[in-house]
């Protein structure tokens, strides 16, 4: 057999063919409200810069002041030769603000996950996770030696047998995103915590795109639901309201201890950059003095919520009983087939609005979407004129 047989993929030259194809757009500007993208001006609603700060000068001045002092890179793993004070102070500050003992910072998001989980899960161990989990969740349980189990996507009913499959000698750790990547939707924490404690597991949430969007000053998922001090470990990312690259997992300090000394994904890659380091450090710095930042976010992310429905448009909705109105920043678009959501996602990036596709397997079949996400630093006025463009063009393809 051929091993590289699998590599034609018909939907892809289908899509080619058509000229719909959606990926590897070239950014020709920075990452804000509006883009230059291929020559051409966009409203930029498909991005995870939920605050804004990568254009924030505070921020943009740190890297460079850290490439100044401390070069481009650090030339070795933080176990041994590439460990920089300022890994510490943003270690020290990411626990401080997410009100956990200790923190270990990873290299990227992605990494954080398969870090943490293929070091806490062992061979006798369990790992159950949401089915919509984020993919880093599944890869790390593959690299873990544990045996993984599923639940529907937010079923806690789902959830609570999966938990009655595991031997009582066996440890449980329970993943989930906090905001969900794709659908924008809260995991139901507080039923996951009352069920873990049933049922003697441990709690983990991603909260790459719960940190800086919901809580108290965006401290996440977890102090949204007053729950901090009953989930066991809070995982985040710099990528999106840290405006930077990198990741981090916080706990108490003897998970974070074990993590840093049996973690292979953190033991044998290079640290977070200099640059990235700092840029992340400062943009924490901005999200504690500018807690209107988090309140600016959550209102246009209700204002465009709110103008899609007006307007007909059919979005996902999140079903979690939420103690305090909530309006996440990422709101999906029902296109339910994949070439009708090619086609809409073309129509729309010509005339002038990047939004992204989500196909199966990060949806269900038929559940096809079109995927926008809104920045503290967006309009009224350029949400105004990207809402008349997505209903035009809906309509016009209905």
């Amino acid at each position: 057999m051929d091993l590289f047989a699998k590599m034609d993929i018909p939907l892809l030259d289908q899509v080619r063919a058509a000229d719909i194809y959606p990926y590897f757009h070239q950014l020709q500007s920075r990452q804000g409200a509006e883009v230059i993208m291929e020559g051409k001006r966009r409203i930029m609603l498909g991005s995870n810069n939920y605050l804004g700060l990568t254009t924030n000068e505070r921020v943009i001045e740190a890297g460079i002041k850290a490439l100044e002092k401390y070069g481009t890179g650090c030339s070795g793993s933080r176990f041994l030769n590439g460990t920089l004070d300022m890994h510490v102070q943003l270690e020290a500050e990411l626990a401080e603000f997410v009100g956990m003992e200790d923190a270990v910072t990873f290299s990227t998001g992605f990494q954080s996950n398969l870090g943490i989980i293929s070091a806490v899960v062992g061979r006798n161990d369990y790992v159950i996770c949401d089915r919509e989990n984020h993919a880093s969740i599944y890869d790390g349980c593959r690299l873990s030696y544990g045996k993984m189990l599923r639940y529907r996507h937010n079923d806690m009913q789902d959830l609570e047998k999966q938990l009655q499959k595991v031997p009582q000698t066996a440890g449980i750790l329970i993943v989930t995103d906090g905001v969900f990547s794709m659908g924008g939707d809260i995991a139901n924490l507080p039923e996951i915590v009352r069920l873990a404690k049933a049922y003697g597991a441990k709690v983990m949430v991603d909260d790459a795109h719960g940190l800086g969007v919901i809580g108290n000053g965006g401290r996440g998922t977890a102090d949204y639901f007053g729950l901090t001090d009953q989930v066991d470990i809070i995982m985040s990312t710099f990528s999106k309201s840290l405006a930077s690259l990198g990741g981090f997992m916080a706990s108490s300090k003897r998970v974070a201890e074990y993590v840093r000394h049996s973690s292979r994904p953190f033991i044998f890659s290079a640290s977070i950059p200099p640059a990235n380091c700092a840029t992340a450090l400062e943009a924490l710095h901005v999200l504690k003095e500018s807690p209107e930042l988090v309140t600016r976010l959550a209102d246009l992310s209700l204002y465009m919520r709110e103008g899609l429905k007006k307007r007909g448009i059919s979005i996902r909705e999140s079903q979690t009983p939420l103690p305090t109105p909530c309006a996440t920043p990422i709101i999906p678009i029902y296109t339910y087939e994949p070439m009708e959501t090619f086609h809409t996602a073309k129509r729309l990036y010509d005339e002038g609005v990047y939004v992204n596709n989500v196909l199966p397997p990060a949806t269900p079949e038929h559940e096809c979407l079109l995927r926008t996400s809104y920045m503290a630093t967006h309009t009224e006025a350029l949400l105004d004129e990207a809402l008349d463009i997505i209903e035009r063009v809906l309509k016009e393809d209905a």
